[in-house]
């Protein structure tokens, strides 16, 4: 395997990048839902699927009715406690809106259908996220720049280290710092300001005795004063930094290998928010140490988040320079370890305080650095692998989930495909037991057809819901995968639903909603039919699946109960069908985004019958429960959920 950064193409071509109006007409597609339900008739086909017995068998896809100035080309999506759920676009993968600084966030309350728009202070597309213990979701990093392909690129440019070798001060180079080379000549200008961090001196352990003095290093991008391929450089080059006098000139200078026409990457941002689900606006909170761009945010035992991957200030992978933010003091610390990941890692919180990685990823960094699953002790920095993964290869773009309970510890990897834009695809299921004593995956129920970009939500009735999807890379040659399954962690098996309407591929996902319903949202195919001529069009419209059991006769109902439990901790909740109910669990909401949701997971509680409702008994272990708002569900004998009832687990 190649060793060299691979990247996902967003504009392949020029055409494609030719504004197109996101106004699409809405089809009915597939028609290949369960086999007695396939008809060429369209009109037919509506008839069947809106019968009482076919909905009660297969749930229903209904889309959502967004007003015009309300829809955006979602990207992230996460549930609040409050019950609403923020939609998150940032630029939305335009560059006109990146250029425009139009920055968008929408705020949906699927209880009363209405909207709002959040005012969005940076370009969020392509942030991490992950909710945080007092409700808040917390957003980190986003975009600084967008590509620019290689045909586009008009001035020579890229990375200039920056070196200072006085020991007694950092310093700070303002954006339009000029930088001329000692051996080309060619000039050369920053585009942002960079910090300089002072030269160390270093001594020798045992005897004291002075050694040496490391530069202090800031990294930072610089264009060609002109543009034309004469001002490329082709090899290494000392710089000098204009402007500076004194002992400054000296220790201050710059270093560069080759400065080029070629491809630029995305570029990440440092700033992090938290948005706060009552006043239903953004918080600015202190900004990450490194730039980030696609980052996994993983919500840790002691209620901290750590920052993982991403691409920086630069448009390069960051070099495992993994970061913690504590939610009481609003500021990062590096971790003082270094370990290295593609970007969107799935990196789960495990019951026992380390951390599980499955190997799926979204797409960016070397192709064979980071991408081994494992489990992750990151207090000792120890990595230990998990062998016996099928498919390895086809690990991009792929899901990973928590299965119910989440104290069995079990995780399910679903479909991926090949490094960057590859055509290759799988439609392996993967699993793995952590509580074994040497964990090993091994394949479980397969998929039809080889799935990139799966979508998986955690259920009330403890299945997992599977959509969408597309076989080849970011839906070329009309691949989207028109189908929905649910699967049910106890049998092992796949059962499939009623179709979706829309296919979902790159920068989809779906969300849980309280009720038991569940949004599908994106989609952002490089192509419009099977010949990839026409340029794809962001999917802006939403839809909404109903499952089976919201077509039953009757549900179990919670009326009341404490808003807070404590962690070991039993409370009594009412309910009017309690002779009835099975089982009870609390379900943490989702926030996602590139097929990456780590927050999601299903705890099931300990339950007794009272006499008009029931007793449940939240788990001790804050690894297993992380601080936080929770939905509570209860189901009948019949696997009926309840709508959830929000509970706060401080």
């Amino acid at each position: 395997m190649s060793s060299l950064p691979v990247r996902p193409n967003h504009r392949k071509n020029r055409a494609r990048r030719i504004l197109i109006g996101t106004a699409v007409v809405a089809v009915v597609a597939g028609f290949n839902g369960p086999a007695l339900y396939r008809y060429g008739s369209a009109k037919y086909h509506d008839y069947t699927i809106n019968k009482p017995e076919y909905k009660a068998a297969n749930g229903h896809w209904d889309f959502l009715d967004v007003p015009s100035e309300f829809r955006i080309n979602t990207i992230h999506a996460a549930l609040l406690h409050t019950g609403k759920v923020l939609l998150i676009a940032g630029s939305g993968n335009n560059q006109k809106n990146f250029d425009a600084q139009k920055f968008e966030s929408v705020l949906w309350d699927p209880k009363t259908n209405t909207f709002k728009k959040i005012p969005t202070p940076k370009d969020m597309f392509c942030a991490g996220h992950t909710q945080l213990p007092d409700g808040k979701l917390l957003v980190a990093g986003g975009t600084k720049r967008y590509e620019k392909l290689q045909g586009d690129v008009t001035k020579a440019g890229g990375l200039m280290i920056v070196h200072n070798e006085d020991p007694d001060k950092p310093i700070t180079l303002p954006a339009g710092t000029t930088f001329t080379g000692k051996k080309n000549d060619k000039v050369f200008v920053s585009k942002d300001p960079v910090l300089v961090e002072k030269a160390t001196k270093v001594f020798d352990k045992k005897t004291g005795r002075f050694l040496r003095t490391e530069p202090g290093l800031g990294r930072i991008y610089v264009e060609a004063e002109e543009s034309g391929k004469e001002h490329e450089t082709g090899t290494e080059d000392n710089y000098k930094v204009e402007g500076l006098t004194g002992t400054d000139a000296r220790n201050i200078y710059g270093m560069a290998q080759k400065l080029a026409l070629d491809k630029k990457d995305f570029q990440g941002i440092k700033e992090a928010f938290e948005f706060d689900p009552v006043a239903e606006k953004y918080i600015t909170v202190d900004p990450m140490n490194e730039a980030r761009w696609y980052p996994t945010l993983t919500t840790l035992k002691d209620g901290k988040v750590l920052a993982l991957s991403g691409l920086d200030e630069i448009g390069q992978i960051v070099p495992g320079k993994d970061e913690i933010y504590d939610p009481k003091t609003r500021t990062w610390e590096y971790t003082g370890v270094e370990r290295r990941f593609p970007t969107y890692p799935a990196i789960f919180l495990m019951d026992n305080g380390k951390l599980f990685y499955s190997g799926s990823n979204a797409g960016y960094g070397p192709a064979d650095v980071g991408r081994e699953p494992g489990i992750w002790d990151l207090e000792k920095n120890k990595f230990d692998k998990i062998p016996g993964l099928s498919d390895a290869d086809r690990m991009e773009t792929s899901a990973t989930v928590m299965l119910p309970p989440a104290q069995d510890q079990k995780f399910m990897v679903i479909g991926g495909g090949g490094v960057g834009e590859s055509e290759d695809s799988s439609e392996k299921s993967r699993l793995v037991d952590l509580k074994e004593p040497e964990p090993r995956f091994k394949d479980g129920a397969s998929l039809d057809k080889g799935t990139r970009y799966p979508s998986a939500s955690l259920m009330p009735d403890d299945t997992v819901l599977v959509t969408g999807g597309s076989q080849d890379y970011r839906g070329r040659g009309a691949s989207n995968v028109l189908e929905a399954r649910t699967y049910d962690p106890k049998s092992g098996t796949y059962k499939r639903l009623a179709d979706p309407r829309v296919g979902r591929n790159y920068h989809s996902g779906s969300v849980l909603l309280p009720d038991g319903r569940v949004m599908i949202f994106g989609s952002d195919s490089l192509y419009a039919d099977k010949a990839n001529t026409k340029p794809g069009v962001f999917e802006q419209r939403i839809e909404i699946y109903t499952p089976p059991y919201l077509f039953r006769d009757a549900k179990p109902e919670i009326t009341s109960g404490p808003k807070r439990v404590e962690r070991g901790d039993s409370a009594v909740f009412k309910t009017p069908q309690a002779a009835g109910i099975a089982t009870a669990k609390l379900m943490r909401p989702s926030a996602v985004t590139h097929v990456t949701d780590v927050d999601q997971r299903s705890v099931a509680l300990d339950m007794k019958k009272t006499a008009d409702g029931i007793e449940v008994t939240v788990p001790k272990n804050r690894a297993l429960v992380p601080s936080g708002w929770y939905m509570l569900f209860v189901t009948d004998d019949k696997g009926t959920p309840s709508e959830g009832f929000w509970v706060e687990v401080p």
